[in-house]
């Protein structure tokens, strides 16, 4: 798994990290390949199409997925929105970052609404790869799975619905702040409770 090892030097360890790639073309593959060398990941999987990369998914735990977006046999998307909707466990549920070389609001969009982490434009700068990888393994977005989505949580702050609305999610806050049920403390009881006490046992 993604780990962090000392999160005050920001430090990663990715020595028995599964990560699989998935590139049909070999030199850009090389290059992932080295990058995450670099990076301490030991063997990853290799995959030139997403048929082979959904033999693996069904074979091994991957912790994170690294796929082209454009793919021989398959939009790299589509292989995403795949498992996604694939119920292997836990793999459906890992991060997945695609490499494209064309990234308007558009491609951006579909990956987000495909379920994908996060959407890197090629050529591949290996800092901002691993800069994305730190910020998966820190974070703690819920799995979302519902009729028309499955992937992980899209809103990256828990801000509650937007103004004027009603949230979708039972964990949603309503917008509006409601009339207190009790009466507000005293100033004396606020200062109260700020004074040390002495423990009585």
């Amino acid at each position: 798994m993604l780990k962090l090892v000392n999160q005050g030097k920001i430090k990663i360890d990715l020595t028995r990290a599964g990560i699989m790639l998935v590139d049909g073309n070999a030199q850009g593959m090389d290059i992932l390949a080295q990058v995450l060398g670099g990076f301490g990941v030991r063997t990853p999987y290799r995959c030139e199409t997403a048929s082979d990369a959904k033999v693996i998914l069904g074979r091994h735990d991957i912790d994170l997925i690294i796929t082209d977006a454009q793919l021989p046999d398959m939009d790299g998307h589509d292989l995403i929105t795949w498992l996604r909707r694939s119920g292997l466990e836990p793999n459906c549920a890992a991060p997945a970052i695609i490499l494209s070389g064309h990234t308007p609001a558009s491609s951006v969009k579909k990956g987000r609404d495909s379920g994908v982490s996060y959407t890197i434009a090629k050529p591949l700068a290996p800092r901002v790869l691993m800069e994305r990888m730190i910020w998966l393994a820190r974070e703690n977005r819920a799995f979302i799975q519902s009729d028309v989505y499955a992937g992980p949580d899209r809103r990256f702050h828990a801000l509650g619905p937007p103004p004027e609305t009603n949230g979708r999610r039972n964990g949603d806050l309503p917008p509006e702040v409601g009339t207190a049920k009790t009466p507000n403390m005293s100033q004396d009881d606020i200062d109260s409770l700020l004074q040390p006490q002495k423990a009585s046992l």
